[in-house]
């Protein structure tokens, strides 16, 4: 290699820091009440964060380094020749390679990374902040949030508090239950940006804020009794079915499943071939358990009808036509105190778990030592700007 592409080559700036994220502190929420049979929602004592946030974080370093790369590419190009097209193919492929470490390699790097904060000497990084980036939301947002988990795990440390994953898995399977199927529940999950991950984490940090705080709290046998008074109807079951359906778009499409049906062809074979349910066919037509008011009428109406295993005949819906085939029946049922109790029980602690969260959170924080470089830096920098003025 000769002297020009020695120099050309030293030229090459290796490429910078990630750029520093925005600064946007979220005011802390409350603790959500752990009930399972709420839908999943993103809201948390915890603040969210949003994907197009870290995407655009990322989009704005590639621009800058594509910047960058051009200026500095410009001295090779101009040389011409045989020489000087050898140091522009070097010099492309020595920015790409280098383009692409600025990005990933701060994020999947195995070797220790810069903390951007530290909790009571226990240190957040970068790698980790950027994880929870990705699942959504601004960067200080991000940070406030990861902090607070910490201050969190660190509570529960000290009061030999821990939540072991088996009873995760047990609330999990009470969401699966809720939601008919684990796929349900993560389409419901993916709606709110959430993962299983972000959902057993919420659960885990959830059981740890009640286990903290319920000493605080109190709940009398008289408070339960006047809860369940007050909201006896919605604690008793009424009467469901659960059905297997198979949707077609023609009534002659309809009857057809049901002379295959009766030739003693296999109805969840049926759904999952010829069935237009999306939400169903893959269950091979279940619906799992409803309530009168939970479908469309005229399904309903055929659906009650049945005996166990018995077969409707075409039935005209919005969609098109239904062979539904009943299950399996759950009579209504008059619910008692004592089966409600310990259930009631538990809500009432969460909901004042809730009330009592945001308070206890600002306490602990006041007494813990908290470095957090990117607040640090925007006040630093607002103070320099105050004095240049």
């Amino acid at each position: 290699m000769d002297e020009k592409e020695n120099k050309d080559l030293e030229s090459i700036k290796e490429p910078e820091d990630q750029p520093e994220v925005s600064e946007s502190v979220a005011e802390e929420g409350q603790a959500p009440v752990q009930d399972p049979e709420a839908s999943v929602q993103e809201d948390s004592f915890i603040p969210q964060v949003h994907e197009g946030e870290a995407m655009a974080l990322i989009s704005e370093q590639d621009s800058e380094a594509e910047a960058e790369s051009e200026g500095e590419a410009e001295a090779p190009q101009s040389g011409g020749g045989g020489n000087g097209n050898k140091v522009w193919q070097i010099v492309s492929l020595v920015l790409a390679v280098l383009l692409i470490a600025a990005v990933i390699i701060p994020l999947v790097s195995g070797k220790k990374v810069e903390a951007v904060a530290t909790v009571n000497g226990e240190e957040i990084t970068k790698d980790q902040l950027y994880d929870e980036m990705s699942v959504g939301g601004a960067n200080e947002q991000a940070l406030d949030k990861l902090i607070t988990m910490k201050l969190i795990d660190q509570e529960a440390k000290k009061q030999n508090i821990v939540y072991p994953d088996t009873e995760i898995d047990k609330e999990i399977e009470k969401y699966v239950e809720n939601f008919g199927s684990q796929e349900n529940l993560e389409q419901a999950l993916a709606s709110s940006a959430m993962t299983m991950e972000d959902l057993r984490e919420n659960i885990r940090m959830n059981e740890l804020l009640t286990q903290l705080l319920e000493p605080q709290v109190k709940v009398t046998d008289e408070q339960i009794k006047q809860t369940f008074e007050d909201n006896k109807a919605s604690f008793d079951t009424p009467e469901q079915v659960r059905t297997s359906v198979i949707l077609v778009q023609t009534e002659d499409e309809a009857k057809e499943i049901i002379k295959e049906l009766k030739d003693g062809k296999d109805f969840a074979e049926l759904a999952k071939s010829k069935s237009l349910d999306e939400a169903t066919k893959a269950n091979g037509g279940d619906t799992d358990f409803f309530a009168r008011g939970q479908v469309e009428e005229a399904v309903e109406n055929a659906a009650f009808k049945l005996a166990k295993d018995e077969i409707s005949s075409p039935v005209k819906t919005e969609a098109g036509y239904q062979v539904i085939k009943l299950t399996d029946r759950k009579e209504a049922h008059t619910a008692t105190l004592e089966e409600k109790k310990e259930e009631i029980r538990k809500g009432l602690v969460s909901q004042q778990v809730g009330q009592l969260t945001g308070t206890w959170i600002e306490e602990i924080r006041s007494k813990a030592d908290i470095k957090n470089t990117l607040t640090d830096k925007a006040e630093a920098s607002t103070t320099d700007t105050n004095t240049a003025e």
